[in-house]
């Protein structure tokens, strides 16, 4: 059974031209398949971290062959862009469930309460290594999604910070490992000085299992 929009479109080209034959479209046949598309953009969609070589490889595998221009024109059509990844921050599923506890809790509380809270916490920094530059397909205002997030690898530092509504408190580099000894000095010799800087009266915050 033939469409009716085949049929349509049929009978308007007869009225315009006088024939049902095809006609010879302007400029240059596109060189990428509609199937052929699709793929390219369902695989960019779902590895963003894939790069324009393996999916021109990809694209290849099909039987059609393009330059790296035309696939990175295709994907920005559709609004998926080549950019710098955020670096990845990774919590343990206790932590998350701890921050969240305690939003809960202190839900609806004033403003001069949260100006007494001073938070503290510790992460390690993944440093850049001389690996070459690797971009992510992503849409716009989805950089903080997981799968658009990268771990830079390089080696990195520990450091211990804390923050208030008044401002930042000390920033610490961890030497060695971090322990509950270590974590116990560093909140006798750095604590302090931060409540005393930032002016505060303050209960103290830390994450949970600390």
């Amino acid at each position: 059974m033939i469409p009716r929009s085949t049929i349509k479109s049929i009978i308007t080209k007869w009225k315009e031209h006088g024939t049902t034959v095809n006609l010879q479209r302007d400029g240059h046949p596109p060189k990428l398949t509609d199937r052929a598309r699709r793929a390219l953009i369902r695989e960019a969609a779902q590895r963003p971290k894939v790069t324009l070589e393996e999916l021109q490889s990809s694209t290849a595998e099909t039987g059609v062959s393009v330059h790296r221009t035309t696939i990175s024109r295709t994907l920005h059509r559709v609004g998926l862009l080549a950019e710098w990844p955020e670096e990845s921050h990774y919590f343990q599923q206790k932590n998350k469930m701890a921050r969240s506890e305690f939003v809960k809790r202190h839900e609806g509380e004033s403003q001069n309460v949260w100006r007494k809270v001073l938070c503290s916490d510790e992460t390690k920094t993944e440093l850049f290594g001389h690996q070459r530059k690797r971009y992510v397909w992503r849409k716009p205002n989805t950089s903080q999604h997981p799968k658009n997030t990268i771990k830079h690898g390089g080696g990195s530092i520990m450091l211990w910070g804390c923050f208030s509504a008044a401002g930042t408190g000390k920033l610490v580099r961890v030497e060695g490992k971090m322990d509950g000894a270590k974590h116990r000095d560093i909140l006798e010799q750095n604590l302090y000085h931060s409540v005393r800087d930032l002016r505060l009266v303050t209960e103290v915050h830390l994450p949970a299992g600390q």
